[in-house]
């Protein structure tokens, strides 16, 4: 019988493993206050016998001209009446000053203003947007030593968003405003996008060495639930090309994560160069992922995580339920390189006898 960790790195690199590997897509803080007494991810993944998939990135360190030139100021603006968190954020520069504003709950956080308004705002962000000048991997070390043979680690990719130059513009000034600039001013949209991409690879090449086992890319503004494949085409491949291919350089696993719809992006993705494709969001929750289908399209180059309905599963279903619904998703992919199932995106309730079941029948899926 594999390790979780073999288990793992087996289906990373799409081929099967001795039964499904299954994970969590990050276990929330909520859902382990209110359903778990509390305890970390690792207690969580052992307390329901899963494989191990912690997420950790490098800590950077920075020059102290950079953060001179990066003044932030952050202001609690107190509880509205809907108990949410409400705070503002003001980025003083040397010419100039940025302004973002947001809440959060219990659950999540969120935008409420963006931090870049204009062409004009994005210049001077980029002026002055500090860079790293060095890298820690010690957090990463002691995950790797926490871990042991129980999975692996991923990371995230260091970038003013998530995980790719066109998913952090859009988190920069929102994805709506995003679109229209490439609509409207494509030229412009590819030079914001060269310079967010040119921060990425001058700190990923620092990467060089990491204990890290996976980087996740993209995010859910690249499914075809928010863009077009012609628009992906243009203002996303090229950019997660080159990126993509720095990582592999340095030795490490790629997933493209489309959090929506993602089937008309199959081939773009393969294309991308990436190693594997997340979350897999079936049609129930308001993807368009049919697993046995993207399996025989393209399962033999890709690997894939995720493709369960935590929300029938997790949150509304019982025992029985989840025991056929990770048989089904084990049937559907089984035939076609590696597969790790787990829920398509964050799940903040339900009861633990749901996960209990999860992980037991994924035991059950033999190759």
């Amino acid at each position: 019988m594999m390790t979780s960790r073999e288990r793992l790195l087996t289906a990373l690199n799409n081929r099967k493993p001795d039964r499904l590997p299954c994970q969590v897509h990050g276990w929330q803080n909520y859902y382990l206050k209110h359903y778990l007494n509390g305890i970390d991810w690792y207690q969580a993944y052992a307390v329901f016998d899963m494989d191990y998939a912690i997420y950790a990135s490098p800590e950077y360190r920075y020059s102290s001209e950079s953060l001179t030139d990066w003044r932030v100021k952050r202001i609690d603006r107190g509880v509205d009446c809907d108990g949410n968190h409400q705070w503002e954020q003001f980025i003083t520069t040397p010419r100039g000053i940025l302004h973002e504003a947001g809440a959060y709950n219990e659950i999540t956080g969120w935008h409420t203003e963006y931090i870049i308004k204009s062409i004009e705002d994005f210049e001077l962000w980029n002026t002055y947007y500090p860079i790293p000048s060095g890298i820690d991997f010690a957090l990463l070390r002691r995950t790797k030593e926490r871990l042991g043979d129980k999975g692996i680690i991923r990371s995230h990719p260091f970038s003013p968003g998530q995980g790719s130059p066109w998913q952090s513009f859009c988190m920069l000034i929102g994805t709506e405003k995003a679109i229209f600039t490439g609509m409207d001013e494509p030229s412009s949209l590819k030079h914001i996008l060269d310079e967010i991409l040119n921060k990425t690879l001058t700190v990923s090449r620092m990467w060089e060495g990491t204990p890290a086992d996976m980087v996740e890319v993209g995010g859910g503004a690249g499914s075809s639930t928010v863009i077009s494949p012609d628009f992906y085409r243009e203002f996303g491949l090229k950019y997660d090309q080159r990126q993509n291919r720095v990582f592999h350089e340095i030795g490490l696993k790629v997933v493209n994560h489309f959090c929506g719809g993602l089937m008309p992006m199959l081939d773009l993705v393969v294309e991308s160069g990436a190693d594997g494709l997340e979350t897999m969001t079936p049609r129930s929750m308001g993807g368009d992922c049919d697993l046995k289908e993207a399996s025989v399209k393209v399962g033999d180059k890709l690997f894939f995580i995720g493709g369960f309905d935590q929300n029938a599963g997790f949150e509304r279903g019982n025992p029985g339920l989840v025991r056929r619904m990770v048989h089904e998703c084990f049937e559907s992919a089984k035939n076609h390189g590696g597969y790790i199932i787990a829920p398509s995106d964050h799940f903040f309730t339900g009861n633990p006898e749901n996960l209990k079941a999860f992980a037991d029948a994924c035991k059950e899926c033999l190759y």
